[in-house]
């Protein structure tokens, strides 16, 4: 009579033991799939070679989940598609007719240059001529970032990101030179190589410097590190730790910002070098960093403003 207790909780021990086996079979089966599904975008199911019945039903309903997903996401795409098209086409358009606003309105202004005119006739003209250019370069910017979403990236090469940076700089030189900034640089000495998108690579530096030259309290400090991290610093006077979450947000502009070369800012440089950055496996990120400096002799103390954006490649 022992040896058959003995017998049956054997049987019923390998028994369990099994259906053990087979549900953790099924599950790392459906584990797999889901996996190869998500990662691969695949349309294809669950498929099991276990057949128990609560693992087959769990894989039935993962499998409607999925089909509804597809679906969800194939909608998203197409209306997202759509939208990106209708934008680039919008932008597109619009440049055609401020084109030639700008072309009849220097020939007005040529025109009345030769004329007796009034001041406030004067006033006019020039306000619609700095909305004009505005509208102008908020297009361009629009058309571009559409462009941004839509174009794929392109083929990455093996370059310096010192050679770059430097290139980026040297297009700053006369804005730089205009406000009177004397850039602080510090670039290794050995090259720091990535492979990335250049074209790419060169708009992003170009944004990040163009802001800073744009809100500078007057200093710029630009810092290359051999993990290829780059640390573009400067004085803000506009901007707190509140805003600078801000920053790389479509359209986001400091709007406190005095200077005549704000005026035309259309909040999209530091967004479309987030979107380029990150397409290229990279990083982007801005701190607004309070100083408190002293005025001697006076001694009296006021708190300094400076943004620093880092932008990181990692190898």
């Amino acid at each position: 009579m022992e040896y058959l207790i003995f017998g049956m909780m054997c049987a019923l021990t390998a028994v369990l033991a099994l259906k053990i086996y087979l549900l953790q079979k099924g599950l790392k089966e459906i584990d797999d799939c889901l996996e190869e599904i998500l990662d691969h975008d695949s349309n294809r199911q669950i498929t099991l070679s276990s057949r128990d019945r609560s693992i087959c039903l769990l894989a039935s309903r993962l499998n409607i989940h999925l089909g509804e997903l597809r679906k969800s996401r194939l909608k998203y795409t197409n209306g997202d598609r759509e939208l990106k098209e209708s934008i680039t086409n919008i932008s597109h358009d619009l440049r055609t007719p401020l084109t030639a606003i700008s072309g009849y309105l220097e020939l007005l202004e040529n025109k009345l240059s030769f004329d007796v005119c009034s001041t406030e006739v004067l006033r006019c003209l020039t306000v619609i001529r700095n909305r004009t250019e505005h509208m102008k370069q908020l297009t361009e910017e629009l058309f571009r970032y559409s462009l941004a979403l839509s174009v794929p990236e392109g083929k990455p090469q093996l370059l310096s990101l010192n050679k770059v940076l430097e290139e980026s700089l040297l297009s700053f030189y006369e804005a730089l030179l205009k406000k009177g900034i004397t850039p602080t640089v510090s670039l290794p000495e050995t090259p720091v190589m990535r492979t990335l998108d250049p074209a790419a690579l060169s708009r992003v530096f170009q944004n990040v410097l163009g802001n800073a030259v744009k809100y500078s309290g007057g200093d710029l400090s630009l810092c290359l590190t051999e993990a290829g991290t780059v640390i573009c610093s400067n004085a803000a006077p506009n901007l707190n730790p509140l805003l600078v979450d801000q920053l790389f947000d479509r359209y986001y502009t400091v709007e406190t910002v005095s200077s005549p070369e704000a005026e035309g800012s259309t909040g999209l440089g530091l967004s479309i070098a987030r979107l380029l950055t990150e397409r290229m496996g990279g990083g982007i990120s801005a701190v607004c960093i309070q100083q408190t400096c002293s005025s001697i002799p006076l001694q009296s103390h006021h708190t300094e403003n400076r943004l620093e954006i880092t932008i990181r490649f990692p190898a």
